[in-house]
């Protein structure tokens, strides 16, 4: 189903990556790695699977919720360390700088220095 206007007038026209189905219309892997690049940071399979959870998360959910958002990605972490690999990952924070990699428009308060990072 076309997500925005450019995809019903030009069915075809925008190709997205099999990989990353929820991604935004003009978000690409090399703008992702760029962003990550400008940080420092090289991003690794976590990152990508992160990328594509804040992606999935979005999709889902009209008006994301910072808290909802936090909590939901530390639950599908938790076997892995949860927020402590997130943090280690996302130094900037995993919603605030993850949203950014995943070009996403971060939920309102994530770039809160008290809640949504730690830089």
């Amino acid at each position: 189903m076309a997500d925005s206007m450019s995809e019903i007038m030009n069915p075809g026209a925008v190709v997205r990556d099999p990989e990353f189905p929820n991604a935004p219309q003009d978000w690409t892997r090399e703008q992702a790695t760029a962003a990550a690049h400008a940080d420092g940071i090289t991003l690794t399979a976590d990152h990508w699977e992160t990328i594509k959870a804040l992606q999935g998360y979005f999709a889902r959910h009209a008006k994301p919720n910072v808290r909802e958002l936090h909590d939901a990605l530390e639950e599908s972490f938790h076997e892995r360390g949860g927020l402590k690999l997130l943090y280690g990952l996302f130094p900037g924070g995993p919603v605030a700088q993850g949203c950014r990699f995943a070009g996403l428009q971060p939920p309102s308060g994530a770039v809160d220095k008290s809640f949504g990072s730690v830089q």
